[in-house]
C-alpha cells in the first residue's frame, strides 16, 4: 500500500510538472487551514528542490511575495513573485537580508526542512526537532503578530515539549499527517495559527 501511495503522488507530480510530491502536502494544508492569503508575504525555510515555492507563488498571487532560503539550490525556475537566498537560516545576517527583501515581517513562515536521514530513528528525530525549533525561533524576527507558522518534524523525545512551547506562542496548534505523506514516513506537520509575539 505504501508503495502504491508513493507511486500515485510521484506520478502525479511528474504529470503535473511539480518539483516534488511535497507540493500536495502543502496544497492540502492550505485547503484545510488557509495559512496563506492572496497578496500576502510568505517566508519559506528549506525551499529546495522548489515544490513548495511553486505552490506558494500561486497561493499568494502576483501581488503577493515569497522569499525562500535553502543551503541547496532550487531545481525550478524561480517564479516572478519569489526571491531565493542560497544560505543557512542559522545565520542572523541572512535573516536580516530576508527581512529587508520581504519589506516587512511575513504573514506566514513555513518550513519543510528535514535532516539528512541517517536511519538512526532517535538521532534523525532530534536533528528534525533542532531544525523545526530553529524555524520557530526565526519567527521572532520574521513573523508578524497574528501570523501563521508551519513546520515539518519527525516526532521524538522532544516532540511533546516542542508542541507545548508552540501552544504558548500561538492561538491554535494542530499536528497533521497530510495524505501525500509516505506510509513509511513518521513525519508530521505542525500547523500554528495566530502568532502572539508579545516580546
Amino acid at each position: 500500500m505504501g508503495y502504491e501511495r508513493k507511486d500515485h503522488f510521484y506520478k502525479k507530480a511528474k504529470r503535473e510538472g511539480k518539483a516534488s510530491r511535497a507540493a500536495y502536502k502543502l496544497f492540502e494544508l492550505q485547503k484545510r487551514f488557509a495559512l496563506m492569503r492572496k497578496g500576502g508575504t510568505v517566508i519559506e525555510l528549506g525551499s529546495a528542490p522548489g515544490g513548495w515555492m511553486q505552490e506558494l507563488s500561486a497561493m499568494v498571487g502576483p501581488k503577493g511575495k515569497v522569499v525562500g532560503i535553502d543551503i541547496l539550490p532550487l531545481k525550478i525556475q524561480v517564479p516572478k513573485n519569489c526571491t531565493f537566498f542560497l544560505g543557512d537560516i542559522a545565520e542572523k545576517k541572512l535573516l536580516m537580508e530576508i527581512l529587508a527583501k520581504s519589506g516587512d515581517k511575513a504573514d506566514a513562515v513555513v518550513s519543510d526542512m528535514a535532516p539528512n536521514i541517517s536511519g538512526v530513528a532517535f538521532a534523525d528525530a532530534y536533528r528534525s526537532y533542532e531544525l523545526a525549533n530553529l524555524a520557530f525561533e526565526s519567527c521572532a524576527h520574521l513573523l508578524k503578530q497574528d501570523g501563521n507558522f508551519l513546520a515539518k518534524i519527525f516526532p521524538g523525545d522532544e516532540f511533546e515539549g516542542f508542541v507545548k512551547k508552540l501552544k504558548m506562542n500561538f492561538k491554535t496548534v494542530r499536528v497533521v499527517v497530510p495524505e501525500a505523506t509516505r506510509k513509511t514516513s513518521s513525519e508530521r506537520y505542525i500547523v500554528c495559527i495566530g502568532y502572539k509575539n508579545e516580546k
